[in-house]
């Protein structure tokens, strides 16, 4: 899992375990490991964001970003969680892929008129390209973002 600062995400060396800063434009590059030298493979996971880190992951990317608005009590989120991770990995280096809780964080989710979830929308260059409430498999989502490419 990743964690945030302000301008960049601590990711984990895969070989050595050791934390490395990813800069928020470089997500969706390969990098080395700053300590084994080992590639650091493109983000492949789902970014848990918050409104400010949403805005600076969204306004760096150079992919399309594929972002989940959910919430844990929500039934047809839980089932579109193991999709919506599977999207990540098949699309890591080509897409980046954000999940935003909308229990906790209501107004960004207002923002994109999210009014039932789980809702999914597809940004390019900062501005929404595509968005479908519902569920959705992984095959959906990825013709979301080939779309866009």
């Amino acid at each position: 899992m990743a964690t945030a600062t302000q301008e960049s995400l601590i990711r984990a060396c895969p070989s050595c375990g050791v934390k490395n800063r990813i800069p928020l434009d470089r997500l969706a590059d390969e990098g080395r490991c700053g300590s084994c030298k080992a590639a650091l493979p493109p983000a492949s996971e789902p970014i848990d964001v918050g409104p400010e880190l949403f805005d600076e992951i969204v306004s760096r990317a150079a992919v399309p970003v594929l972002v989940d608005f959910w919430a844990a009590w929500c039934g047809p989120c839980r089932m579109a969680a193991p999709e919506v991770s599977a999207t990540a990995k098949a699309a890591a280096g080509r897409a980046l892929v954000l999940k935003v809780d909308t229990e906790s964080h209501p107004a960004l989710a207002a923002r994109y008129g999210v009014q039932a979830i789980p809702n999914f929308a597809v940004l390019k260059g900062g501005r929404v390209v595509f968005q479908q409430p519902g569920f959705a498999r992984q095959a959906q989502m990825e013709e979301w973002i080939r779309r866009v490419s």
